[in-house]
């Protein structure tokens, strides 16, 4: 039972189990979900603590080890990292600049999880649960920066 549980978190409701690209689809269904969760700074917060947390327990119970392509509950939590700085934001009134930059935030996350520069790499190398949910982690952290910055500037 607890193993269901765990594998169905550890692919975000069935997210990692899209036939093709499934980091890709959970990362999208992770910005999807996360728009409400934009509302509030503290939402968003508590809920990549939360992600984290269980991801976490979801994939080490679930993994052996081995970052399979179905586990994408760490693309959750570093999707969410990336779109934290635009916090306050509301989904009811989205204008094209906030879709602009939940679109960069998107598209920097995947590019450093794709890419694994510095220590994404270092945590992409280890084979346990730290390593498969940190390289997402400080992949979504690195992205959140950038768009911090270029946010501040813009």
């Amino acid at each position: 039972m607890m193993r269901s549980v765990a594998r169905m978190i550890a692919s975000f409701g069935g997210c990692g189990f899209a036939p093709r690209a499934p980091g890709t689809v959970g990362s999208l269904a992770a910005l999807l979900v996360g728009i409400p969760l934009l509302q509030h700074a503290a939402w968003m917060g508590i809920a990549i603590a939360l992600c984290c947390v269980i991801g976490y327990w979801a994939t080490a119970t679930v993994s052996g080890g081995e970052d399979h392509g179905w586990i994408v509950i760490d693309e959750v939590a570093g999707m969410w990292l990336s779109m934290w700085p635009l916090a306050p934001l509301s989904p009811f009134s989205l204008r094209w600049a906030d879709i602009f930059w939940l679109v960069l935030a998107f598209a920097l996350f995947r590019l450093f999880d794709i890419t694994k520069p510095g220590p994404v790499g270092w945590f992409d190398r280890r084979h346990d649960a730290v390593g498969i949910m940190g390289d997402d982690i400080v992949a979504g952290m690195g992205a959140g920066l950038i768009v911090m910055a270029l946010h501040a500037i813009a």
